[in-house]
């Protein structure tokens, strides 16, 4: 499994699937990430934790937690 916690700066990756239940799953589709979406990861925080993406058009910062709950390709 690969998740977006372990794409590097400047992959563009796809959602196959997301993790986790309940509200923390509900607030990440409500970001806009959702299955077949296109993520670009723009860049890693200096201590790795936030990583900032670009999803539909806008940036997002994700915590790596949130980010290790979504699967790519």
């Amino acid at each position: 499994m690969y998740t977006l916690k372990q794409a590097n700066i400047g992959d563009t990756v796809k959602v196959v699937k997301l993790h986790g239940e309940g509200a923390v799953k509900r607030r990440i589709m409500d970001m806009g990430i959702t299955k077949g979406v296109e993520v670009y990861v723009r860049k890693v925080a200096p201590l790795g934790d936030p990583i900032e993406v670009t999803v539909r058009g806008y940036e997002l910062s994700l915590r790596k937690a949130d980010a290790d709950m979504i699967e790519v390709e």
